[in-house]
C-alpha cells in the first residue's frame, strides 16, 4: 500500500521520548499512533463524545508490519481507511509515512467493536458513526 490509498492523512509528531536505547521510535509507540488516528477521526468525523457517548470502541485485534525504522525527529503521516464494516464492528487499515515517501514505515490493521458503555455489550454502531467509516471505506 502507498500513501495515496489512504482516505484520511493526519500529521504525528514523534518526540523524544518515543525512541527507545537503539535509536528508534518503540514498537509499541506504533499501536499509539493508530489509535490516536483512528479516535481523531471518529471524534472529528464521526461526532464519538468519548467522555459522555453511551457507546465506546473497543480495540478486539491489531497488528502491526514495521518496515522502516523510524527516530525522532522524524515527521510522520498516519494514513486511514477502512476495509469492513460489520453490524457492530469496523476493521481499518493504517499506514505511517515518514516525512513526503510514498511508501510506508508501517503497515497496520485494528479492528474495534463497539459496545454499550453500560451493558458493556456489543451493539449497532451509532448511524453517524457508520456515515463516517462509510467514506473512507475501500473495496
Amino acid at each position: 500500500m502507498q500513501r495515496h490509498e489512504f482516505g484520511v492523512l493526519y500529521p504525528i509528531t514523534t518526540r523524544w521520548m518515543d525512541n527507545d536505547i537503539y535509536g528508534h521510535v518503540n514498537n509499541v509507540t506504533y499501536y499509539s499512533y493508530f489509535d490516536t488516528t483512528i479516535n481523531r477521526y471518529l471524534i472529528e468525523v464521526g461526532g464519538l463524545d468519548i467522555n459522555n457517548s453511551p457507546v465506546v470502541g473497543y480495540v478486539v485485534s491489531s497488528s502491526c508490519q514495521f518496515k522502516k525504522p523510524v527516530a525522532y525527529p522524524d515527521a510522520l503521516d498516519a494514513g486511514l481507511r477502512v476495509v469492513r464494516i460489520g453490524n457492530s464492528s469496523v476493521t481499518y487499515e493504517l499506514g505511517l509515512f515518514r516525512n513526503d515517501e510514498a511508501d510506508p514505515v508501517a503497515l497496520g490493521e485494528v479492528v474495534h467493536v463497539f459496545v454499550d458503555r453500560e451493558q458493556d455489550r456489543a451493539v449497532a454502531l451509532p448511524e453517524r458513526i457508520r456515515e463516517a467509516l462509510e467514506r473512507i471505506l475501500v473495496t
